[in-house]
């Protein structure tokens, strides 16, 4: 029988959840779905230093408002509660235990004096990675090398020790990566892991195998910065007896930064001119204490689907050319096949562009909402029709939502300039003749639909002898001020008759003939 596709995402609360977690969360995500399996968030904190305050619900938060649902995880409950790693302290020692009684871990007593004598010696003596492992361990104070009276006495006395991985001295460990294809690590470049610090807490590397194992994870899909652990987790596996059931690994390709110098961390967002996280992040500055507030893609006004249509394309792609897609579509399409090892470099450019596709394709009344949200807030008030006709007009010049209150201006506000360019190569004496005239006859014009008062213009002009080209540029300028933006009959039909002819005459009176 078939086993369930179970996967986890499992961040650490060590401050806001970077794009690189939310696109291995999402991918996670859309491998569950593909397959009918479940989803869990699993929250690694037995690292207690880094913990943050309100680093977990910002990763909830960001997960909800990147539309991933999660099934199983602290909000949610489930089977294998509880899903935060510190209130799952208790189980890990029995198996840190069951590795030193079948003779794959061990005490090490050894001071943090002993172990930076160990790196001087080493380094001393061109070591070119000093490290615990199987050659180095017999000269330090472990288990291994006590008597094991004196073991039994150090830990009757309470001394201070860490549990450590008995990694084997020559012995190739192999996997198959379902990105990569198959890895193999010879043990000699392994250094003997700590799996349970001296405070109790064990390390990420026995608490994620005992959780996989025990909330019976099918799936491992990770960072590329995870591959050099993988051979050491399947040790793990092997020693724990759990190889059988051992989940399937797949490690993603690095994120690089726009111009592909390494890869993009934390620390580059606002460094860059763009957000690194989904949400705002209010928090400390780690020196000083001041607090520190950093970008998030919702509140620079992306739209959720943009983002995570743009972020399942970075490693990941459809072999079609297709570039649009909607989560369930997404979920359809996806195969960890179709993920590139090879490091996908982050364009700031691309997901501007796909929020512009998102925010265009919405329907009319939903974009007239945002631009009625902005203009409130803006002392403006307009009329649910007019906004929605504002919105479908000036939309296509929007990629974010409060871009379409800040291209809607020229209907609330008359020009309080007009483009030098234009006036003095397109405005005459005979433009602003015509224009007097076309602003005279349009308050009583019988048609003003964006036709009717194109109709009258070109009936105008006729008779004066002009073209419509000639005066379009003009006539733009004295109605906006600008000498570019959405189409102009349809600005004049929104503005109405009145408005616009009164536009015009001040254009005319303001300006030289």
């Amino acid at each position: 029988m078939e086993r369930e596709v179970r996967v986890r995402f499992a961040p650490s609360p060590t401050g806001p959840l970077h794009i690189g977690g939310v696109r291995t969360a999402l991918y996670n995500y859309l491998l569950a779905r593909k397959l009918g399996g479940k989803m869990l968030l699993r929250i690694e904190d037995t690292d207690q230093n880094r913990f943050v305050p309100g680093a977990e619900q910002y990763i909830m938060d960001a997960l909800r408002w990147c539309g991933i649902e999660i099934d199983e995880g602290i909000e949610q409950g489930g089977p294998h509660a509880p899903y935060r790693q510190s209130e799952r302290k208790p189980m890990y020692r029995q198996y840190a235990d069951q590795l030193i009684r079948d003779g794959h871990a061990y005490y090490a007593f050894d001071t943090p004096e002993d172990l930076d004598a160990m790196r001087a010696r080493l380094t001393a003596a061109k070591v070119p990675n000093p490290q615990y492992n199987s050659i180095t361990r017999a000269q330090m104070r472990n288990s291994l090398t006590l008597p094991a009276e004196e073991v039994t006495q150090l830990l009757e006395n309470g001394t201070p020790y860490v549990i450590r991985l008995k990694v084997p001295r020559k012995e190739e460990i192999r996997f198959n990566d379902l990105i990569r294809g198959w890895v193999v690590v010879h043990s000699s470049s392994i250094d003997d892991k700590v799996l349970m610090k001296s405070d109790g807490m064990p390390t990420y590397h026995l608490a994620n195998i005992v959780d996989d194992h025990l909330m019976e994870i099918t799936h491992v899909i990770r960072g590329e910065e995870w591959l050099p652990s993988a051979p050491l987790h399947v040790l793990l596996y092997r020693y724990l007896g759990w190889e059988s059931t051992m989940p399937q690994f797949a490690h993603l390709p690095l994120l690089l930064k726009p111009d592909g110098t390494g890869k993009l961390s934390k620390r580059d967002g606002d460094k860059l001119g763009f957000p690194v996280f989904p949400l705002e992040f209010h928090g400390k500055d780690a020196e000083t204490g001041e607090p520190t507030v950093s970008s998030g893609y919702r509140e620079s006004g992306y739209l959720p689907e943009a983002f995570i249509n743009f972020l399942a394309f970075l490693g990941w792609n459809p072999g079609t050319q297709q570039e649009l897609f909607t989560m369930d579509e997404l979920i359809e399409n996806f195969s960890i096949e179709r993920v590139s090892k090879s490091p996908a470099r982050f364009d700031q450019n691309k997901v501007r562009w796909y929020n512009e596709q998102y925010l265009r394709a919405k329907p009319d009344a939903e974009l007239a909402q945002y631009l009625t949200e902005e203009l409130n807030q803006q002392g403006i008030t307009v009329p649910a029709d007019q906004a929605e006709q504002i919105a479908a007009l000036v939309k296509e010049r929007a990629t974010f939502p409060a871009d379409l209150a800040k291209e809607a201006q020229l209907f609330f506000q008359r020009p309080a300039s007009y483009d030098e360019q234009v006036i003095s190569k397109k405005w005459n004496p005979q433009v602003s003749a015509a224009l007097t005239e076309f602003a005279a006859q349009l308050p009583a014009a019988a048609d003003t639909s964006a036709e009717g008062i194109k109709a009258l213009l070109t009936q105008v002009l006729e008779a004066q002898g002009l073209k419509i080209g000639q005066v379009l540029q003009a006539l733009r300028v004295a109605v906006t001020g600008h000498a570019a933006g959405p189409d102009l009959m349809h600005i004049m039909r929104i503005l109405g008759p009145q408005e616009t002819a009164e536009r015009i005459q001040a254009a005319v009176a303001a300006l030289p003939a």
